[in-house]
């Protein structure tokens, strides 16, 4: 999901329309430090948790390439109805999912390494196609922002041959 300032979603998760409207989105901003080796990779992305009037909250995090392939591991647990996290290394905030019986995710975001805030939103009715909606999230933001650089030992890093013009 493409937004006018040319965010991309990595995960738009919504109660049906006409219910809640609560949501939670990681919205991926850009490369972090587009044009060098060791930032270039990095995604510059924003937490966004929206709950009708009453919230607007936003945490920035910055994702490494592994966290692209955790949230597919993540989201295969999800999808197993089973409770998962995501971006618990300590390094940003984090999020935890909660399947509920009646078909429904409870999200909660824990900003530990700045604020030591939580937040935990409900999404009571999610559209039965959510989980199938999220893996094409990702597939667009890998297409958008392919890995471009290789470490080829340990703190050494060269620029992929099939890197994109």
């Amino acid at each position: 999901m493409h937004s006018a300032d040319g965010a991309i979603d990595l995960i738009h998760l919504a109660d049906r329309p006409g219910t809640s409207g609560h949501r939670v989105s990681v919205r991926v901003l850009g490369r972090y430090r587009p044009g060098i080796l060791t930032g270039h990779d990095l995604l510059d992305c924003e937490i966004v948790i929206v709950a009708e009037e009453s919230l607007n909250a936003s945490f920035v995090v910055t994702l490494f390439p592994e966290d692209l392939e955790n949230w597919e591991e993540t989201l295969a647990r999800l999808e197993a109805r089973r409770f998962a996290t995501w971006l618990d290394s300590g390094r940003t905030p984090s999020m935890r999912f909660e399947p509920q019986e009646s078909g429904g995710l409870v999200v909660s975001v824990h900003d530990g390494p700045s604020t030591g805030i939580t937040v935990t939103l409900p999404l009571f009715v999610l559209p039965p196609t959510w989980a199938a909606e999220q893996r094409d999230l990702l597939t667009q933001v890998r297409e958008a922002y392919p890995c471009e650089v290789a470490e080829t030992s340990p703190g050494t890093y060269e620029w992929r041959r099939d890197r994109r013009s």
